[in-house]
This record gives structure tokens, C-alpha cells and sequence, in this order.
């Protein structure tokens, strides 16, 4: 990847064409320029078959000029560097910083490319794209242009796989303030595209990982375990950690279970409403008194307790 920074100030990560691919869009366009050029010529001699030698022979230079130096450049610049060879290849050629190109961009590389190109048969631009750290040829020099790739194969999505059951929960007590963020970002690397190395590339790399893992915790990896697997189940408790973490100050918490029970959630006070949900519905009727160790006391007589509740305007018949 290459790295390019606009005139905004935005860093953009592209990738450069090397030079199989670009010699492959070149060899295409070529390809339609000569079948291009040789229709044009015979065209041309036909229609100059009366003319004199002289005149015959500016005719072809100006027909040279136009479809092999001419039409590349009108192609690339209406086409902003995707010419048929390019697009075909998954090509585009950008400036320095990332922007589309303009004629003056165009114009450079088609001129420069006729003595690079055409005249010395490709062996100039292929030595200076060898030479070249982003495989730019003499004409992308001089314009300040690089041919990039826009068909870049699109990347698995970043899915850590997790470790076996029996690795679950048993690297609870690691201490893993001391690891750094690039290891961290080193182990999910490797956890995700681990499938896609060579076995022993990949167990090299995670015994190197898991070595280094082990000395900023400060405990070596159990014996018997497999490095990768190792570090699946510290990446998995580091992933617990942070989740125990953001949800501590969440609307519910988990009490501890009562014996022979399940766990019940219990939010907090004040966090979403009352600190044990809604009030309970009040019962429709009232339950009577509990009777008391003490004597029964005596009837109360009925025009007493009508006397002490208020009145309803319902009279109980006689």
C-alpha cells in the first residue's frame, strides 16, 4: 500500500500497479492502437494514391502522430486514466495526490511514452517501473502521475474465531494492563487470517505472539495448550473484560444468584424509574386481620360501624 496525502491534508492508502499488470494494459492498448492505425493507413493510401511520394509520406507521419500518440492521450484524458487496456486490468492513472488526471498529465505520459514505449520496444519503461518503488515509469515521473489499482480483492470481514470450550474463562486472573495496543492489534491480525497462511508460517508466528503475550502478563503459556489457541482464549477474555466494563453503568445488573436459585436481574436505583420497577397493583378487596394471642374483643354493634364508615349512599335492606 501506498500511501498518498491530498491537498486536504487526507491520507490515502492505494495500491500501486506493478509491473506484470501494467505491462499487460499496455500490451492491450497497443494492440488496439496498431489494429487502429493499420485500418487508418490503408484508408489513407487509397485515398492518396494520386498524390506525390512527398505528400504520401507527411500523410503517414501525421497519421502516426494522431492514432498512436494522439488517441491514447484524448482516451486517457476524457476517461480520467482509464484507458481500454487499464480498464480491462482494473487500472487507473491518478496524480500525486490522488486526483483524477487532466491533458497536461496525459500529454506527458504520451509524449514521453513514444520514446520509452514505442521506440526502444518497452525496455526503458520496464527497467525505471523495476527501479521504482511505486513501479512508475519515465512519463509518470515527469507527470507526476501513478498508475494505481482499483479492483483491489476485497478482504474477509475482521471475525475473531473463538477458542475451544475448554479454554473458556481459565485465563480470568491474567494481568493484562501491560499489553500494548500494537500486540493486541498483531494477535487479532493473525487470528483472522490465520486460516490463509502456510501451517507452519501461521505456528511460527503464533508461537512468537504467544511468547511475547506471555512476558507482559508475566505467566507463561499453560503447557499443552496450542499458542493459537492460547491466544483466542486471552483475546476472548480481554473482549469479556471490555464488555463487563461498558456495561457496568447500565440500566440492569445481575445480583448474585440466591442458593439453589437462578439469577434475577435487579436494576439499579434510579437508573430507568423506581429501583424495583412499577408499583404493584393494590388488592380489591382487604384481606381481614390476622387473629392476635390475646382475647377476642367484643362485637362492635352495626349502628356503631355504620357510624364510622363514611356513608355511600347504599342502604343494606333489612
Amino acid at each position: 500500500m501506498s500511501e498518498l496525502v491530498t491537498g486536504e491534508a487526507v491520507a490515502l492508502e492505494l495500491r500501486p500497479a506493478r509491473l506484470p499488470s501494467r505491462a499487460l494494459a499496455v500490451l492491450l492498448d497497443l494492440i488496439v492502437a496498431i489494429a487502429g492505425y493499420i485500418a487508418v493507413s490503408l484508408g489513407l493510401l487509397a485515398a492518396t494514391a494520386s498524390l506525390d511520394q512527398a505528400a504520401q509520406v507527411a500523410v503517414s507521419i501525421a497519421s502516426f502522430i494522431l492514432v498512436l500518440v494522439g488517441a491514447p492521450i484524448a482516451v486517457e484524458t476524457l476517461s480520467h486514466g482509464r484507458s481500454l487496456g487499464k480498464l480491462a486490468c482494473g487500472l487507473r492513472v491518478v496524480r500525486d495526490d490522488g486526483g483524477p488526471i487532466r491533458f497536461r498529465h496525459a500529454l506527458v505520459r504520451g509524449a514521453i511514452g513514444v520514446i520509452e514505449i514505442l521506440l526502444t520496444f518497452g525496455v526503458v519503461a520496464c527497467i525505471a517501473s523495476l527501479v521504482s518503488a511505486r513501479g512508475r515509469r519515465l512519463g509518470d515521473v515527469f507527470a507526476g502521475t501513478l498508475v494505481v489499482r482499483e479492483r483491489v480483492p476485497q478482504a474477509r470481514s475482521g471475525f475473531v474465531p473463538p477458542p475451544p470450550p475448554w479454554l473458556a474463562g481459565r485465563f480470568s486472573g491474567l494481568d493484562l494492563s501491560a499489553v500494548p495496543d500494537g500486540l493486541w492489534l498483531a494477535v487479532r491480525q493473525y487470528l483472522t487470517r490465520m486460516q490463509q497462511l502456510d501451517p507452519q508460517v501461521g505456528a511460527a508466528m503464533a508461537e512468537r505472539l504467544a511468547a511475547d503475550l506471555a512476558v507482559r502478563t508475566g505467566t507463561p503459556v499453560p503447557p499443552g495448550v496450542p499458542s493459537a489457541a492460547y491466544l483466542a482464549a486471552v483475546v476472548q477474555e480481554r473482549q469479556a473484560r471490555e464488555a463487563r466494563r461498558a456495561f457496568a453503568g447500565g440500566p440492569a445488573a445481575t445480583a448474585p444468584a440466591p442458593t439453589g436459585g437462578w439469577p434475577h436481574p435487579v436494576p439499579e436505583p434510579g437508573a430507568y424509574g423506581p429501583p424495583y420497577g412499577p408499583p404493584a397493583a393494590q388488592p380489591a378487596f382487604e384481606a381481614p386481620p390476622a387473629p392476635s394471642a390475646g382475647p377476642p374483643s367484643p362485637p362492635v354493634p352495626h349502628e356503631e360501624r355504620s357510624a364510622e364508615r363514611p356513608g355511600t349512599g347504599f342502604v343494606p335492606p333489612a
